[in-house]
């Protein structure tokens, strides 16, 4: 590869790492992207980034960060923890005056829901040990985000993804999808990256809605899929003894049979396991019976 496909003066990546030494780091969880048609791909599909702010995690040299800026990005704010990495990434900001911050920090110790202005939006190549962690500290307050756009690996993009009854189907796709539409948009190939990852990758969407879809109170919503999943193979009756109280009782309220499992569950039942525990499950929002 040679000179800038977007046109920003920037030397080729690889000159890049090579120059700044920045070999990846497994103990970091970095899989460095080179291909800029790739990066400019996944800017595109993280919308119109003309307004707000476009918040991204672990950049490492800068491939993605670059291809955000080249597609318009109004102000991109770039949280790193490798220290190596910083004097790429100001090379960047130098190339895009104004339009990029970066937080040399820790993502897990940031509260991103409060950086920048909105609309806010998350375009990121997570580290992959911290995924999971990162994602449901974000659908916390996803009602701050307009869009979050994010790699992870094909494992979990399953599960974020997966209906009622399949096996992947968890608490992680309970979380995300009472908070957001989520959507797989492509797989990219291990050989994608530096180093290859022993993993495919794929780039999944999640639109967060103005407001947890049905409503319930999310303390009571995390207390009924914990106990529900924790004991996953169980029938609900006796997972659900861990709450307290009366569990047939509980499930009577929400119209749902004691003897089904978690995994059979959708997640408007599981809001109206929340309004039950709560001591208030409105008729709007009941289950229908099975048939």
């Amino acid at each position: 590869m040679s000179g800038s496909p977007t046109g920003d003066g920037l030397p080729p990546l690889r000159e890049v790492i090579a120059r700044h030494s920045l070999a990846a780091r497994r103990g970091l969880g970095q899989h460095f992207l080179f291909d800029l048609n790739l990066t400019g791909r996944i800017a595109r599909m993280a919308g119109e980034l003309a307004s707000g702010t476009t918040i991204e995690i672990g950049p490492g040299p800068g491939g993605l960060t670059r291809a955000l800026l080249a597609a318009g990005a109004r102000r991109v704010i770039a949280i790193e923890r490798d220290k190596r990495c910083l004097p790429a990434l100001a090379e960047i900001a130098s190339a895009y005056p104004g339009r990029l911050e970066l937080i040399e920090a820790d993502a897990l110790g940031v509260d991103a829901a409060r950086l920048g202005v909105a609309p806010r939006r998350i375009v990121a190549n997570l580290p992959y040990n911290v995924a999971t962690p990162l994602l449901l500290a974000w659908l916390a307050s996803a009602d701050r985000f307009e869009r979050l756009v994010l790699m992870f690996q094909r494992e979990v993009a399953m599960r974020l993804t997966a209906t009622p009854g399949s096996k992947d189907y968890g608490r992680l796709a309970v979380a995300a999808q009472w908070r957001c539409r989520v959507k797989r948009l492509f797989d990219i190939p291990p050989r994608a990256f530096t180093p290859p990852p022993r993993v495919t990758s794929t780039l999944v969407e999640l639109r967060p809605l103005a407001a947890p879809e049905p409503p319930a109170d999310p303390e009571r919503f995390e207390q009924v899929t914990a106990a529900a999943f924790g004991q996953r193979r169980k029938m609900l009756r006796q997972a659900l003894r861990r709450l307290g109280g009366d569990a047939e009782q509980l499930l009577a309220a929400a119209g749902i049979e004691g003897t089904r499992r978690a995994e059979e569950l959708s997640v408007a039942e599981f809001a109206a396991l929340a309004n039950a525990l709560a001591g208030r499950l409105p008729a709007s929002i009941a289950p229908r019976a099975d048939p």
